[in-house]
């Protein structure tokens, strides 16, 4: 029998542990701040209670007399109190707003930095716009909460036990009128966020839903344009916002619905404090300043009450949040870093018997075995889908293989720590990410420190320098998100540049000239050459022009190696390779 998932509550609160000196001097300042809240109607009570009774009044019990005096007396007490209920809401204000804006800062980052450990399959399964829902619109919601809920429901407890132990101790006979609302108003509570939970949770459902929606379509905003798709897009952007309104509507119907029952509640337990609390004064049974205390105490009691409806709703949007960003820092991270430092790298690289496959059942790779000495140039070739792209992703240990073993100079990847195995490598592949920002920034993207000197010459190296000098800023000129202000060789030949920067003891280039020209290819292969010296390097290629100068060239066919050798010895073996240039060249 399997266990329920804790609470998200019950989450939130694990998580919250290490804030717990913040919290605590917020509660205080919360509960303070009530405590003086609720002075007021006593001090309004003991005023009418000196008007009445004057020199027999309470505060003359205090050895004042004069009812001047106590009206003096009164007057200090009310500024005093005035004065720290101000300071105490000033207090909780501030602590638990800055509270909640760091809980949410922190546990971006932590969610953020979660993700970027796992696996690649972890992100073919979902949209970049559900986990950006995740990771800004459901935190938001907690810090929403944190900023008024939480106090809001520190100060509703703090009310109720203090009224409630006042009135006991004040007027027995009257207290429990009051008191009735207070059981029926915690069940509808209860009730109410039983049937709201699941509505909130679909409502977050659909929030992701629409962010997944526009994230997708302003990446292909190019796409969307060259097929004149703009109304077929805002007509389905149009569904799904329809689709979150409609569950929102859903949840609102019944959150809407708590304020006003409450406050039917609520006005029966103020008309029979009312009436039967007057009847005990005008019989001389109740003090006429207790029954004015307890006529403004049952209001300052139950009215605030009604306020549950607000905090409910923020309770059950943030806790609907939770809920989705704790199952995100649940994911396992499946590719472990291992524990071994990785030594000054030669480049050796050996795939013994590798098996693999996205999906089971539908092996990629089987039983492949290749060397790669150190310092050597290797070119791999084969058609679409025979798994030479694969080999670039285990390389780097994007994902983990299923059988047999990768090592780089003797060592099992899996044994390696992470970090080290990357910074071993530059990857150059046909999709190239720049990021928003500068030519240079991209350029140094991963070697912190560059110097400007050291980023020129690596653009040098990449024949970048000339095209660079043409634009507007030079190397300060914004390249725009994804590098959308560059053409495809441009971008291609800053990808080079950064690999040059980085300086790694392997180079890999994934299919690096395949979607550029001839002249570009021609100026991308003379930078190729530079770089490739004195390092291991294995270049994926579908163009064989650009590998047919590789010291060993290998040709995949469904998961294995079905040909090996140097240009020459595969032309004369007449197979796959042979095929592949004479169809390529229109021999």
């Amino acid at each position: 029998m399997t266990s329920s998932p804790p609470h998200p509550l019950q989450r939130l609160l694990h998580y919250g542990r290490r804030y717990r000196l913040a919290i605590g001097q917020a509660t205080v300042c919360s509960i303070l701040n009530k405590l003086f809240d609720l002075a007021p109607p006593v001090l309004i009570g003991a005023a009418v209670d000196v008007v009445v009774k004057q020199e027999d009044s309470l505060i003359a019990g205090w050895g004042v007399r004069d009812t001047g005096a106590q009206l003096v007396l009164l007057s200090v007490l009310s500024a005093v109190i005035w004065g720290l209920e101000s300071l105490f809401e000033y207090g909780y204000d501030r602590l638990w707003r800055n509270l909640a804006q760091r809980m949410q800062h922190d546990l971006r980052l932590e969610a953020y930095g979660h993700v970027q450990n796992l696996e690649m399959r972890f992100f073919e399964d979902r949209s970049t716009g559900g986990l950006l829902a995740i990771l800004n619109d459901d935190i938001n919601q907690l810090e929403r909460f944190l900023d008024i809920g939480a106090n809001e429901i520190l100060q509703v407890a703090t009310t109720v036990i203090l009224v409630s132990g006042g009135f006991f101790i004040l007027a027995p006979e009257v207290a429990w009128l009051t008191m009735i609302p207070i059981p029926l108003i915690i069940w509808g509570s209860i009730a109410f966020q039983n049937r709201l939970a699941p509505r909130y949770a679909a409502v977050r459902e659909k929030v992701s839903l629409l962010s997944m929606r526009l994230a997708n379509n302003l990446s292909g905003i190019t796409t969307i344009k060259s097929f004149t798709t703009e109304a077929y897009e805002l007509d389905r952007l149009r569904q799904d916002s329809a689709a979150y309104g409609r569950s929102n509507r859903h949840a609102i119907a019944l959150s809407a619905a708590f304020v006003p029952l409450i406050r039917i509640v609520i006005f029966g337990g103020f008309i029979a404090t009312l009436l039967i609390g007057g009847q005990e004064a005008i019989a001389g049974r109740l003090a006429v300043g207790t029954y004015s205390t307890l006529v403004f105490m049952t209001q300052r009691l139950l009215w605030p009450l009604t306020r549950l409806g607000q905090t409910l709703d923020q309770y059950q949007r943030a806790m609907a949040s939770t809920q989705r960003v704790m199952n995100l820092l649940d994911t396992p991270i499946r590719i472990a870093s291992g524990g071994q430092a990785l030594p000054e790298v030669q480049g050796a690289i050996a795939f013994s018997q590798v098996q693999f496959s996205y999906q089971s059942g539908y092996p990629i790779l089987r039983g492949l075995s290749l060397t790669i000495p150190a310092g050597h140039t290797i070119g791999i070739a084969g058609a679409t889908g025979s798994g030479k792209s694969t080999l670039v992703k285990l390389l780097l240990r994007f994902y983990e293989i299923e059988g047999g073993s990768i090592t780089i100079d003797g060592l099992d990847l899996r044994n390696i720590q992470l970090p080290d195995l990357r910074r071993a490598m530059g990857l150059v592949s046909q999709d190239v990410f720049l990021f928003h920002g500068t030519v240079a920034e991209n350029i140094a993207y991963g070697s912190s420190g560059a110097s400007v000197a050291e980023i020129c010459n690596a653009a040098k190296l990449a024949e970048a320098e000339e095209f660079i000098a043409q634009l507007p800023q030079g190397y300060e000129t914004i390249v725009g998100e994804r590098g959308q202000k560059l053409s495809g060789g441009q971008r291609q030949r800053l990808a080079i540049a950064r690999a040059i920067l980085k300086n790694p003891p392997i180079l890999i280039l994934d299919e690096a000239t395949s979607a550029v020209d001839n002249e570009t290819e021609a100026a991308i292969s003379r930078a190729l050459a530079h770089i490739t010296e004195n390092r291991t390097t294995i270049a994926i290629a579908h163009r064989l022009s650009t590998i047919r100068h590789a010291d060993r060239i290998y040709v995949m066919d469904q998961g294995q190696i079905a040909e090996a050798g140097d240009h020459d010895t595969l032309l004369a073996q007449g197979g796959i390779y042979a095929n592949l240039w004479r169809v390529q060249t229109g021999e």
